[in-house]
């Protein structure tokens, strides 16, 4: 066998590998938060960049195999930025045979409008898409609506909020939208960027660049992306240990008195195999905590 078969051979293994896991990680999320239950209409939010592409892509494997039957729709808000070539979007939607909707809303003159020139202009378009795609669900019909964050998302929210917010607060995985109408789900919640990056690569998504805030330097996620990319490189399996311990909280050895009655306790004179030792050496360089146990459902096996 030459070079070159022997390179590509290995090079379609890991392409393969690469997408059961993909798969296996948002159907494992799916079930484990039970985002897509029997019947609903799901809201796939497209922006053209390469987590929403990816989302909208493996929800649609998924949907051919799941146990249960459920609808996709995608959504892509068209906020009116100079040059965003909006014929991309919908001749990709068309072409996998999904059902799209296109909404346009003019908020980049607003934002431009109101943000000073120089200042980070996330927050502000942030909340005008955010009210306009919960309109447009009720208007769709649907139950659920899908966002792209990944899971080096949540962990990077976490550090802001800590370092810039002094909350100990991330991005949950499935949460009741502010208005209290929509129920928002985040499929890719287990999933590495790393993985979506060589996912976009392999299935070549016409991917759209973000030149309304994505292209400001210096803004503060990117900076905690940064830290946690240089993180992972020097101490591999970091970012994946911050985002278990994300799932295994204690209460109790925080700080926060609305989550335990710190100043009700008392010694009950009654041994506890959990209680606190208090005096020993902290343990917070045993063993990592385990993922979740896989549950094992056809919608959720490799394709």
């Amino acid at each position: 066998m030459s070079a070159v078969n022997t390179s590509t051979d290995k090079a379609a293994l890991e392409i393969n590998k690469l997408s059961k896991r993909l798969h296996r990680l948002v159907g494992q999320a799916v079930i484990d938060f039970n985002m897509i239950e029997d019947g609903d209409r799901v809201m796939v939010c497209v922006s053209g960049g390469k987590d929403s592409y990816a989302m909208l892509d493996i929800l649609l494997g998924l949907q051919k195999r799941a146990p249960i039957r459920f609808e996709l729709v995608a959504v892509n808000l068209d906020q009116k930025q100079p040059g965003f070539p909006e014929h991309v979007l919908p001749e990709y939607l068309a072409r996998v045979g999904v059902p799209f909707h296109i909404e346009n809303q003019d908020t980049y003159s607003i934002v431009k409008r109101v943000i000073p020139e120089g200042k980070t202009t996330c927050g502000l378009c942030s909340r005008l898409r955010r009210g306009i795609l919960y309109r447009v669900a009720g208007e769709l019909g649907a139950t659920k609506i899908a966002l792209g964050h990944h899971r080096d998302d949540i962990v990077q929210t976490l550090f802001m909020n800590m370092f810039f917010g002094s909350k100990m607060k991330g991005m949950p995985p499935k949460l009741v939208s502010d208005d209290g109408r929509n129920v928002v789900i985040r499929p890719l919640a287990y999933v590495a960027e790393t993985d979506l990056e060589r996912w976009a690569e392999h299935r070549q998504f016409p991917i759209i660049p973000c030149t309304l805030c994505g292209s400001q330097d210096n803004l503060q996620r990117v900076q905690i992306k940064q830290m946690l990319r240089e993180w992972d490189k020097r101490h591999p399996g970091r970012v994946e240990n911050v985002f278990s311990a994300m799932q295994n909280v204690v209460p109790s050895h925080l700080a926060d008195r609305n989550l335990f009655p710190f100043t009700a306790l008392q010694a009950t004179g009654v041994a506890d195999t959990n209680g606190d030792r208090a005096f020993d050496e902290d343990d917070s360089c045993g063993s990592a905590p385990q993922a979740n146990s896989t549950v094992k459902l056809h919608w959720i096996d490799s394709p």
